[in-house]
């Protein structure tokens, strides 16, 4: 066989029969379980203690001094319910920011996998859904703990483990875009302190938006955090007809920032 044949021949074997293989993404998350796996406890404790710290706080300490209740709750019900965001953004953004930014940078993990048949969409996709597949799973951390300090559990709330993966799809994401962006991993502190902060703080975590002024009133309408913050209370209180357009809302924002997270990785890996 010529050499000319054999590079032709080359080529056909890496030509992908369709973009978005299952199986490809598959295997790129199944990495990262496997990696998962040596330091799971660790983060199912700090998942479990941070709740219980927090309640202990704010839900009793505070709340039983200061405060009789928000809208009705009391404030520990209103405080298990808004911490669901808490722990969803932090499961998702920051892991996506340091992991992509260190795997990328550091470890050269990405031009390993990309080496395979992989492309760069698979990939994003790929460090997204198991992103958003944790965190939907440790955001549910928080009621459970809420539960256990007098939070009447209903069969609503089985649908918070997919408004935590829905909403952690586009935290993952911009997580990515901002590792795919920035130039130093030192670079990190200014986008979890003008960012990232002020989105659970004015998330109705901790208390109702109604009481911000009126500009943050309508700023925080637009906070995925507050839409999801809303969903969960939903799901423990009762849902109104406004919350269907709530998770189109947080759908919509997954979907804008995989296609951003995926050009960006693109420019960095590609270009």
């Amino acid at each position: 066989m010529s050499a000319g044949a054999a590079t032709t021949a080359g080529r056909a074997g890496r030509v992908r029969v369709r973009r978005m293989d299952p199986v490809v993404i598959g295997g790129v998350m199944s990495r990262e379980v496997a990696n998962f796996r040596t330091y799971w406890k660790g983060t199912a404790f700090s998942s479990i203690l941070e709740p219980i710290v927090y309640l202990l706080a704010f839900g009793v300490g505070l709340g039983s001094t200061l405060i009789d209740g928000v809208d009705g709750l009391s404030y520990a019900e209103f405080v298990a319910t808004g911490m669901v965001a808490t722990a969803v953004i932090f499961s998702s953004a920051l892991p996506a920011m340091f992991g992509t930014f260190v795997k990328e940078r550091f470890q050269n993990t990405y031009d390993a996998i990309l080496a395979a048949p992989v492309d760069v969409e698979e990939l994003v996709t790929a460090e997204m859904l198991w992103i958003g597949i944790r965190a939907g799973f440790f955001g549910c951390f928080p009621l459970i703990v809420g539960i256990a300090f007098g939070l009447d559990p209903t069969p609503a709330m089985l649908l918070v483990p997919l408004f935590g993966f829905v909403t952690a799809l586009g935290f993952a994401a911009f997580g990515i875009t901002v590792a795919a962006s920035v130039a130093k991993i030192d670079q990190f502190n200014y986008v979890t302190t003008l960012v990232i902060t002020p989105l659970f703080l004015v998330a109705g975590t901790f208390f109702p938006i109604d009481q911000l002024p009126e500009g943050l009133q309508v700023a925080a309408n637009f906070n995925p955090l507050y839409q999801l913050v809303e969903l969960v209370r939903g799901a423990a209180f009762g849902f109104e007809a406004v919350d269907l357009l709530r998770f189109a809302a947080l759908a919509t924002f997954s979907l804008v920032l995989w296609r951003v997270a995926i050009s960006r990785m693109t420019k960095r890996l590609i270009d």
